[in-house]
């Protein structure tokens, strides 16, 4: 088996990866699916610019190599000296068309409230 957990650079993995499963650990989502040429497991941690990739031929396996994956990735950061990125960190940017913008802003104010808690209640609503 060819898998080695591992911290890599964007790019470098294989883009024939189809994603499926998922696994957590310490807040950080890995996306795993099953290789059938490696007869393994193969995955990466979600929403960071560093890849995490982790692999294993069992489920037991697959879950230690993400923990492990991803300890080598803060335990790294800390040598380096710099903060690990979190895979959430509550903001992100969305682009409307105008007339779009114009409208929430509208109904933000109308309800007494800022363009963000709108949104954010919105959202909320939306995905309850």
């Amino acid at each position: 088996m060819r898998c080695v957990s591992s911290l890599n650079v964007r790019g470098l993995l294989p883009q024939e990866y189809t994603m499926k499963n998922r696994l957590e650990y310490k807040g950080y989502l890995g996306e795993f699916s099953y290789e059938e040429g490696d007869e393994a497991m193969h995955g990466t941690v979600l929403n960071l610019r560093e890849v995490i990739h982790f692999c294993g031929t069992s489920l037991a396996e697959l879950r230690q190599s993400l923990q492990a994956s991803v300890e080598d990735y803060l335990a790294r950061c800390a040598e380096e000296g710099r903060s690990p990125e979190k895979p959430y960190t509550g903001r992100f940017v969305v682009r409307l068309n105008p007339d779009l913008h114009r409208r929430i802003s509208a109904r933000a104010q109308a309800t007494g409230m800022s363009l963000n808690q709108w949104v954010n209640q919105a959202l909320e609503r939306e995905t309850a």
